[in-house]
């Protein structure tokens, strides 16, 4: 039984190997993906619900998250459209820069075809959490079938969690994007932001601010990089220094910080983040998982296991 439900997209990140961009090399990806794996190797168990395409990709993908213990009954597999590739250049400091996609212009990737009609509704009866991004948004049909996803989670009590994961180069029409993104933040429980994301939404990175414009919300929180990061939990705010270490790529670094968040919060009854002892640790721990895949190359396969996690606190206690 899954405890985490991770809905979105699986994908193979092209990445480019020591800058040079005419060198690529295949990294498993997909921001939904990569927290459904961190959480597994953590110890939380977690399915993931996406569809990839009937391709040599696609299988590789699927064998991927079951070599990492995630759930992948409700994985979708399309007849016809590819598994999206996307391609990923970085800077000297280890930042990343999306290039685009394989195919064309008019390629249609099964990540945007997941079907609202075959979502498992056993699935979200037996977990407690649905986690989340925007990317889906993007595509009709898997907006339609992120919209069945909360109101089956709004009729089995699970909390909602959304990673804003702002990614323009998904986006066919950027006009639309914030008002699509804010409709899906009304029906989250947690949500969380770049600092720059916050800015572009709510023209303020304040995890508090944001949580009274979105009173709704037990929990905001918003990372910065090298910067501290900074949430609202529990009506309490705080900041979490982040951790000095040699970056290697950031790509699945924020979904690693999710993934060290939601099994943090898996082990303890909600209402402990009142706490703001309880909260700095869960925070601290988050950003640990975080740091140690941007030490490591590629989403999933830099992600720790709790051990390791443990171990990297305790050598800077």
């Amino acid at each position: 039984m899954a405890k985490v439900l991770c809905l979105g997209e699986i994908l193979i990140d092209q990445i480019a190997s020591q800058g040079n961009a005419q060198n690529w090399v295949a990294h498993y990806g997909g921001a939904p993906a990569n927290v459904a794996c961190g959480l597994a190797k953590l110890g939380t168990s977690a399915a993931f619900i996406g569809c990839i395409g009937n391709d040599p990709l696609g299988i590789e993908l699927l064998e991927v998250l079951q070599s990492n213990g995630v759930d992948t009954s409700a994985v979708q597999i399309h007849p016809n459209a590819p598994t999206r590739q996307i391609y990923v250049t970085h800077n000297e400091l280890g930042d990343r820069h999306f290039q685009g996609f394989s195919g064309d212009t008019h390629t249609i990737f099964a990540d945007s075809l997941l079907n609202a009609d075959n979502l498992p509704i056993k699935l979200f009866e037996e977990s407690d959490f649905l986690v989340m991004g925007t990317l889906g948004l993007a595509s009709a049909v898997t907006a339609q079938a992120m919209q069945r996803a909360l109101a089956l989670a709004e009729d089995n009590f699970m909390k909602v969690i959304i990673d804003v994961n702002w990614r323009p180069i998904f986006w066919s029409n950027l006009d639309q994007a914030p008002k699509l993104i804010n409709e899906l933040l009304l029906r989250a429980d947690f949500v969380k932001f770049s600092a720059e994301e916050a800015e572009w939404l709510y023209q303020t990175s304040s995890p508090r601010a944001i949580a009274q414009e979105l009173d709704h919300l037990e929990g905001v929180i918003v990372t910065n990089g090298e910067q501290p990061c900074r949430y609202y939990l529990g009506e309490y705010s705080g900041q979490q220094p982040a951790f000095e270490v040699e970056v290697a790529d950031t790509t699945g670094a924020g979904d690693g910080f999710l993934a060290g968040f939601i099994h943090q919060i898996c082990q303890i009854n909600l209402d402990q983040l009142t706490n703001p002892q309880i909260s700095a640790e869960i925070i601290k721990y988050a950003s640990a998982v975080g740091a140690i895949t941007a030490m490591g190359i590629g989403a999933i396969a830099a992600q720790p296991n709790n051990i390791q996690v443990q171990n990297f606190l305790k050598e800077r206690i």
